[in-house]
């Protein structure tokens, strides 16, 4: 008879761990300074292709580089998003004035 506690206690569920904006650029900056990517992900316990991808985004996005919990450019986005629905109100407005001149027409 197994014991549900023991099997549960079995299955870890593992989080992805954060690091910080100035974590990110130290190690960046190691790297940059000369030392081999290698070397520093051993240094800091990150694996090889996660230095590469912060370099990556460093490179693409200087200052708003690591700006977030993996929402760093939502502002695009949010742009996007408003301009739809200026484009909605505005299609929602026209409507309802044409609406409004039929109305008093028949009245």
């Amino acid at each position: 008879m197994t014991r549900r506690g023991a099997v549960a206690g079995k299955t870890a569920v593992l989080k992805r761990r954060t690091f910080p904006r100035e974590f990110k650029l130290q190690v960046i900056r190691e790297v940059e300074a000369g030392k081999s990517q290698a070397q520093v992900a051993r240094e800091y316990q990150v694996s090889d292709n996660t230095i590469s991808k912060w370099r990556r985004e460093l490179r693409q996005n200087k200052e708003r580089a690591f700006a977030g919990r993996g929402h760093a450019y939502t502002d695009e986005a949010r742009v996007n998003e408003l301009e739809r629905m200026v484009g909605r109100l505005t299609m929602e407005n026209d409507f309802l004035k044409k609406l409004l001149q039929k109305l008093e027409a028949e009245t």
